[in-house]
């Protein structure tokens, strides 16, 4: 069988087992979703408010322009109140993005794909305790999936262990303080071999932040049961074919009013507060949620062993990229 159609395979393989036990782990349910979004109302992901989102004029819509989406997160929140989902269900979704500011490198492309996922929680939820206890159970999925491709596709050995390690953004500064952010990662990563960073967006002691996030949907900066800013963090793996930290997602409990006031006005951007979606969220008409975003060409990168990307998934990259990738051996799809 030629090798880019057993790639194929195993591609569908892990995404079709994963997202089984995802669902089983979260009770989750899978929903459709949109390609682009109507352009002002805040539904967008803004990321770190930098990246050009890809926009377009639609016909029809009265001058109103649409706007690829960047991720999910604050969509999948309106969309579980309009199907009235219950506390302790949730929803799951392809999300297909497209960013044209990223750079290029054997972990990024401008196409991105990830499971969206939402699930609607307790107010009591928001803690670093129920948080944790949910990361545990992303953690088992993709510990089942491992367990399942190592035997049945690429006959080596897991290298996850057995449980991920929980650690603060503040508490890798005090420890490492003379490191980067994602130099602290990787000496972290190297010895645990999978962690959850909590607080991602927080502004830590050194006045600095571990890496940014918008500030209308994860929690970066409400005060937590453990003494630190956050309720929300970066699923990272250890990857021994690139040596390097590896991140899988990004996830947190959602902001509420409070939070989310509070977080606009830190960053700068209080007029977001006469956007539709914060309006919605300000009035009382969302439900608390934690939700996230587990990148597909990841897993699968992860899984199979691959040292680029471009194994994984069909993107754009410049000639000089795939000259460079072909010396090297490296197949693009």
């Amino acid at each position: 069988m030629n090798e880019k159609i057993k790639t194929e395979k195993a591609i569908q393989s892990v995404k079709e087992f994963f997202e089984r036990e995802l669902n089983a782990q979260l009770n989750l349910v899978r929903v459709s979703s949109p390609l682009a979004v109507e352009e002002n109302t805040g539904i967008n992901d803004d990321l770190n408010g930098v990246e050009r989102a890809v926009a377009f004029s639609v016909k029809g819509m009265n001058g109103s322009g649409a706007v690829v989406v960047q991720s999910l997160a604050k969509w999948k929140r309106v969309r579980i109140m309009e199907l009235g989902i219950e506390e302790g269900w949730g929803i799951i979704t392809d999300m297909r993005a497209l960013r044209p500011d990223e750079v290029f490198s054997p972990l990024h492309s401008i196409y991105v794909d990830q499971w969206d996922w939402e699930k609607r929680i307790p107010e009591e939820g928001r803690s670093v305790e129920f948080l944790k206890s949910v990361v545990v159970r992303v953690y088992e999925a993709l510990k089942k999936t491992e367990s399942f491709v190592c035997a049945e596709i690429t006959r080596s050995a897991p290298v996850l262990p057995p449980e991920i390690k929980f650690i603060h953004s503040e508490e890798l500064a005090r420890v490492y303080p003379s490191l980067t952010p994602g130099e602290r990662e990787r000496v972290f990563l190297r010895e645990h071999g999978a962690a959850f960073i909590i607080g991602i967006g927080a502004i830590l002691s050194d006045g600095k932040r571990h890496d940014g996030r918008a500030p209308d949907y994860d929690d970066w900066s409400t005060l937590n049961e453990e003494g630190f800013n956050g309720l929300n963090g970066d699923l990272i793996v250890w990857n021994p074919l690139l040596e390097c930290a590896f991140e899988l997602s990004s996830m947190g409990i959602r902001v509420n009013r409070e939070a989310m006031v509070r977080q606009l006005s830190e960053s700068g951007c209080m007029g977001r507060t006469s956007l539709a979606y914060h309006k919605m969220l300000l009035s009382g008409k969302l439900p608390q949620t934690i939700g996230g975003g587990i990148g597909q060409s990841r897993v699968c990168m992860f899984m199979l062993q691959k040292n680029h990307i471009g194994q994984v998934q069909v993107g754009i990259w410049p000639d000089p990229v795939r000259k460079r990738l072909a010396e090297e051996g490296i197949v693009l799809m």
